[in-house]
């Protein structure tokens, strides 16, 4: 399935990662016109609370008329001493134009463009190293 994904204001996605997103969806079953949302799961095979690694990435699209919006990119760490869990460390919603960061809530503007920035082009280093195992989820 081609993917034309529209740009939202203020968190442009760049085509780096508009071309990751593209190709694996187009190596899925998720090919059906039907489909109205896609979640992607990048997951580190090796990744664990003692063991470290590359934190897994959930991306959101949703489908609008023809053209597919990001909703939500997020990345995930395990927190906790003793009872360790997997939760939400970076949450960027493209609806609301807005990144949230475990530590210090939701960003301003100008932090959140420049961690916006940061976290993608980190991102797809990290994929280009294939560390990443990808699951898609079409509904």
């Amino acid at each position: 399935m081609a993917l034309q994904i529209e740009q939202v204001p203020g968190l442009k996605v760049p085509d780096s990662l508009i071309e990751i997103v593209s190709r694996e969806v187009a190596f899925s079953e998720c090919s059906n016109d039907k489909t109205k949302l896609l979640t992607l799961n990048f997951k580190d095979p090796e990744y664990g609370p003692e063991t470290g690694g590359f934190h897994p990435v959930e991306v959101r699209l949703e489908k609008h008329t023809n053209n597919w919006q990001y909703a939500y990119i997020t990345d995930f760490s395990y927190q906790g001493n003793v009872y360790t869990e997997l939760v939400k460390e970076i949450d960027i919603c493209f609806f609301s134009k807005r990144v949230f960061h475990l530590l210090v809530g939701w960003l301003n503007h100008h932090e959140a463009k420049e961690l916006f920035a940061l976290f993608i082009s980190n991102f797809v280093e990290y994929y280009r190293t294939g560390c990443y195992q990808v699951s898609i989820t079409c509904d």
